[in-house]
């Protein structure tokens, strides 16, 4: 009837729809960044006490701008060879061609003999990766649309400025508090400028994030950063890892036979165009997985109407929540 029509009508327009304005710009411009050949100290107080992250690099803690007052990480990198020094200087170089509110930003660097500081935009909401695997946090399937639509936008940016992340992980994507969905992504230590000229081949990485390609050290593209994206749709959709095996060996196995399904009682919920999304991305073939673009323009992220609990148009109630 009209009037169960206009009831249904009127639940569709309260229900949640994916928030897809973006997270909050860093509290300063885009800057061109060089490593200044200067104590850190004589500029930044350095909270110690204070660890915000930490990986095969150092550690980074929060920091404060003496001059401004300005709240910053401190990024701390040991280096201490000149080739370890370039390595940290590609980071920098990368960062400096990337302006997007889903990439974090570098305010400044400093070198001395034995390290090079980056001090970067502070990101409070600690790493998606604890989101997932927090007992006391749920994530629904519209949660995963927002943060998984802002890292495709973050690579969409940093592809169209010809850079490759290649470590992109939950561990890697920051949320910018506790109480919203806005993420950062971190981390550009690995990331490399692809020149198409010069065929790329890398070998690192995390291994459960890694692509075929990678662990065949075959060459790398910006589709390299795909198969990554479909790891972590699948860890947030699920809280399970695709190609998680006993040790390393079966895992690296398990990526390049591409063994992984939706058989987990994890997915019984899962809608099929999050099931497609992921099926475009975990492919052998680089060439065959979507792009940033393209996945941005899949029903899963773009199809408002998709994320709506479906409704009972006899009684306008709705009869499935997840």
């Amino acid at each position: 009837s009209k009037v169960n029509y206009h009831v249904s009508a009127l639940l569709l327009s309260t229900l949640p729809t994916a928030d897809t304005t973006s997270p909050p710009a860093a509290p300063f411009n885009h800057r061109i960044v060089s490593a200044r050949p200067s104590q850190i100290r004589n500029f930044y107080t350095i909270n110690w006490q204070e660890v915000l992250g930490g990986g095969r690099f150092g550690q980074v803690h929060k920091c404060v701008e003496n001059s401004s007052g300005l709240t910053l990480a401190a990024k701390i990198i040991k280096a201490r060879s000149q080739k370890e020094k370039e390595v940290v200087k590609n980071e920098i170089q990368v960062m400096n061609n990337l302006d997007h509110a889903n990439l974090i930003q570098l305010y400044a660097a400093y070198e001395s003999r034995n390290d090079i500081i980056l001090v970067l935009e502070y990101v409070g909401g600690g790493e998606l990766f604890d989101r997932i695997i927090d007992e006391n946090y749920t994530l629904m399937e519209l949660d995963a649309v927002v943060f998984i639509r802002q890292i495709c936008e973050g690579l969409q940016h940093m592809h169209k400025m010809s850079v490759l992340h290649l470590d992109l992980k939950p561990e890697n994507i920051l949320c910018v508090s506790r109480v919203t969905n806005k993420i950062k992504i971190i981390d550009f230590g690995l990331a490399r400028i692809y020149k198409p000229r010069e065929k790329l081949k890398v070998n690192f990485g995390t291994p459960e994030f890694l692509a075929p390609e990678v662990i065949n050290y075959d060459y790398v593209s910006f589709n390299t950063d795909m198969w990554s994206l479909g790891v972590i749709t699948y860890m947030l959709l699920s809280g399970l890892c695709p190609f998680l095996g006993d040790d390393d060996n079966q895992t690296l196995n398990n990526i390049l036979a591409c063994q992984w399904n939706f058989e987990e009682q994890e997915f019984i919920d899962t809608s099929e165009e999050a099931k497609d999304f992921i099926s475009r991305l975990l492919l052998v073939n680089r060439s065959w997985r979507m792009g940033a673009c393209e996945a941005l323009n899949h029903p899963w992220l773009s199809d408002a109407v998709l994320h709506h609990p479906s409704i009972n148009c006899e009684t306008g109630k709705k009869f499935t929540e997840k």
